[in-house]
């Protein structure tokens, strides 16, 4: 096995909060591996990649404009409707996490909102000539929120969230 120290501090961290209480915590090499078999990296590329997707809407000349949910802003695509479903999730879990003093709830709930933003991610940005709309910018306020909650949930882990990966 590989000593805590030789993953770093965050992915020692990970690798010690993310396994349920009855778990043994696996401390591999494997925590520091970027790929998607990595939660720890799936969790921080979804919030790198939600930061370059703001980027590069103010790189276009748009910015987020959160719509009424009920107008036509949120595209009715299964990815958004995911997206949505755990971003309304995340106080649930960590009022979970934080009854049963359980960070593993809420390190799998990150996987789960950063599995969901990155199917989400494609359809933010206008594609070819297509001009900004107002369905890119409401993409891109719900692309925030979850970047928002993945930095917030890993701050609370004691983890850092990297803008570039």
């Amino acid at each position: 096995p590989t000593p805590l120290t030789a993953l770093g501090r965050d992915a020692a961290r990970w690798a010690l909060l993310h396994p349920a209480p009855h778990d043994r915590p696996r401390i591999t090499e494997e925590h520091l591996v970027q790929r998607e078999g990595n939660p720890l990296f799936r969790v921080r590329y979804a919030y790198a990649r939600s930061r370059a997707l703001s980027r590069n809407a103010a790189h276009l000349g748009f910015t987020p404009a959160p719509a009424d949910t009920g107008s036509c802003g949120v595209p009715r695509v299964h990815a958004a409707s995911e997206l949505l479903g755990v971003l309304d999730a995340y106080p649930h879990a960590l009022a979970s996490a934080a009854r049963h003093r359980g960070p593993d709830r809420l390190a799998r709930h990150l996987v789960a909102v950063a599995d969901a933003t990155l199917a989400f991610q494609h359809t933010v940005l206008p594609v070819g000539d297509e001009k900004p709309s107002a369905a890119h910018r409401t993409r891109l306020a719900l692309a925030e929120a979850a970047g928002t909650v993945l930095a917030g949930g890993l701050s609370l882990l004691g983890i850092d969230a990297p803008e570039h990966l």
